[in-house]
């Protein structure tokens, strides 16, 4: 019984989401025109639920290229119009276009020359009358069996949000680093991070000739908290890498530390450049069983070092 109420209820709101397809006309063009061509940001504003779904399609338009935020229409007829400025475009949503604490706005905001682009049912209501874009959800059926308890109707906001958000995206040609840049926290961010972006470099990425001499290269490593060393020869180019297991191995052998590097240090290693994905930097550290991962530039010459360490710090090996 249950689960046939939840699929009607669903069904309702698919059937919802079919006359918003169908409701959607040449004023979606102009929305997205407006907002491509807006120099500030898109303010969104709805009471109750509405409000709840503009604060979703706030959050999805700034973290995909389009500078937004949310302002709560109460707040916003007790001072925080003053948070706006002429050049934002204010999408104002209500299903019915009744809302009071909406249609309030609207005189206000004509006064301060913003564009106002409405989401809601039709444009023969107070909010689509007055605003300079409609866009129509269309006369949803909500799946609430009173007709009352805003579902189809919210369901079809959120739908349409994304759809706005999706074309700005592609439009602005959003991809996936710019994607990344936004959402440096998340899984989604750390897979499209490159080895430029995780990799130690300067002074945290000891770089000797390989004439240096080993006591020194200790030093130095140290000093940089690092796991391992780049040798290079005399042209630049990499020559070898000296690690941690370089020199047990040589102290099993000598206790001195007056010889040159390059006679302890591991020759041919493993590298990477730094334009690929920092999770090809994971596999070769997994499958080789290595700590560190010298860095080749454009040039085959060494710009850093993948410490393996430094990709447990930041989850990259979790994913």
């Amino acid at each position: 019984m249950f689960l046939d109420q939840a699929k009607n209820v669903i069904e309702k709101e698919v059937e919802g989401l079919s006359t918003l397809i169908e409701s959607l006309d040449s004023d979606f063009n102009k929305a997205v025109e407006v907002i491509i061509n807006c120099t500030h940001h898109v303010v969104i504003s709805g009471m109750g639920k509405a409000g709840l779904i503009g604060n979703k399609i706030s959050a999805t338009l700034a973290s995909t290229g389009t500078p937004s935020f949310f302002m709560h229409p109460g707040d916003a007829i007790h001072g925080d119009l003053g948070m706006l400025c002429k050049e934002d475009v204010v999408i104002l949503m209500s299903f019915g276009g009744e809302t009071e604490e909406i249609t309030r706005l609207i005189p206000m905001l004509k006064v301060m020359g913003n564009t106002i682009i409405a989401i809601t049912k039709s444009k023969t209501s107070t909010l689509g009358k007055n605003a300079d874009i409609v866009l129509q959800i269309g006369d949803v059926k909500e799946a609430c069996p009173m007709g009352l308890a805003p579902t189809t109707s919210t369901t079809a906001m959120l739908a349409l949000g994304d759809a706005l958000a999706v074309v700005l995206l592609t439009s602005r040609n959003f991809d996936e680093k710019k994607y990344a840049f936004f959402h440096p926290g998340g899984s989604l961010g750390k897979r499209l991070l490159t080895v430029r972006e995780v990799m130690r470099k300067n002074e945290r990425c000891p770089v000797f000739n390989e004439n240096a001499n080993l006591k020194d290269v200790i030093l130095q490593i140290s000093k940089a908290r690092a796991g391992a060393a780049i040798v290079t020869d005399n042209s630049g180019y990499m020559a070898g890498i000296f690690t941690d297991g370089d020199l047990r191995r040589h102290l099993n052998i000598s206790s001195s530390l007056d010889c040159p590097i390059k006679d302890v240090m591991t020759k041919n290693p493993k590298f990477i450049n730094e334009n690929v994905p920092a999770l090809e930097a994971v596999g070769i550290l997994k499958k080789y069983m290595i700590g560190d991962l010298p860095v080749m530039d454009s040039n085959n010459k060494p710009v850093g070092l993948v410490d393996l360490k430094d990709l447990v710090n930041i989850g990259l090996l979790d994913l």
